[in-house]
């Protein structure tokens, strides 16, 4: 079943069939309905979200299993599983009923002030990094290798930083990214989110409200987090952000192999199929910046970055 199969309809027929409490309840779309999963509105307070693929099924039960432990220790909402739904109506994967969080996903245009937004989304991973680990998923296939070793993606890296070589400064990119390669996390693994991304991350009043989509969260190294940095703030919320983390600078090197990795890899994509679109390649993550702006960015950093070390 593909995602465009994925409507109001279907999960009609879902809750009709298992949760017949909620039968009378409408179903309706979302502003971002999601991309591993797609969300719907269930009534006023509650919300339905199917995974869009087979290879986001395993996320289901790590998120019913784990999101009410975490929950007790954090500073804002995350979302709050209240039902697991099995396959049924055609559709082949187990489903979830999340109570409903309030909120409008990050914008620049919604923020009242993005440096204060920035330090309060440090201080949410902070509390999540310090929240005791024993026993939560090592990051692997069901997290998608976030919290994993940076090494996994070298291939696809390298080949793509020569795949749109003509476009970037190559040696540049690859100084980044062996950068990001040459350390590993050595402390204790920590509880990542995994995609801290604008959409992501719900506003209320102009203040951050509450953080969701934990599907990549995971137990291990904490740089993968880091992304938004470059993706999302800039100047003073991104010096806000990356200080109130208080990582040392081979977990923030590790952080921008993280970014350089996802914009390479989405500028690529853009351009092999909508060319004319490419500049857009990021707004479905709600990043500020398209994902060429953000390779340019990195590279940019890094230059000046080096600059002062000589």
């Amino acid at each position: 079943m593909d995602k465009a199969d994925l409507t109001p309809g279907l999960v009609t027929c879902l809750i009709a069939s298992q949760f017949s409490q909620f039968a009378d309840l409408p179903v309706l779309d979302v502003e971002l309905d999601g991309w591993d999963n797609t969300t719907f509105r269930l009534g006023d307070d509650m919300s339905v979200r199917l995974p869009s693929a087979d290879a986001y099924v395993a996320q289901v039960d790590k998120e019913h299993r784990w999101l009410p432990v975490l929950a007790d220790h954090l500073p804002l909402p995350i979302p709050d599983p209240l039902a697991r739904g099995v396959p049924g109506c055609g559709y082949p994967r187990p489903w979830s009923i999340y109570r409903w969080l309030e909120g409008q996903h990050a914008t620049t245009q919604r923020i009242s002030d993005l440096t204060e937004f920035a330090a309060a989304l440090a201080a949410f991973l902070t509390a999540l990094y310090s929240i005791d680990g024993t026993g939560g998923p090592a990051a692997g296939p069901h997290s998608f290798n976030r919290g994993g070793p940076l090494s996994t993606f070298d291939a696809e890296t390298r080949t793509t930083i020569d795949e749109i070589g003509e476009e970037i400064d190559t040696n540049a990119a690859t100084e980044v990214w062996e950068a990001a390669l040459s350390s590993t996390w050595s402390h204790r693994p920590v509880w990542v989110h995994g995609d801290v991304s604008p959409s992501n991350l719900l506003v209320v009043d102009g203040r951050l409200s509450a953080v969701i989509d934990f599907g990549c969260s995971a137990v291990g190294d904490p740089a993968c987090d880091t992304v938004i940095a470059w993706t999302f703030f800039t100047g003073p919320s991104r010096k806000a952000f990356l200080d109130h983390l208080e990582m040392d600078e081979a977990t923030l090197a590790r952080g921008r192999g993280w970014a350089l990795w996802k914009a390479l890899i989405t500028h690529a994509e853009a351009i092999r199929k909508t060319p004319d679109e490419a500049h857009l390649a990021g707004a479905r993550f709600g990043w500020r910046l398209s994902a060429r702006s953000v390779i340019d960015d990195l590279l940019t950093e890094h230059r000046i970055t080096t600059n002062r070390t000589r």
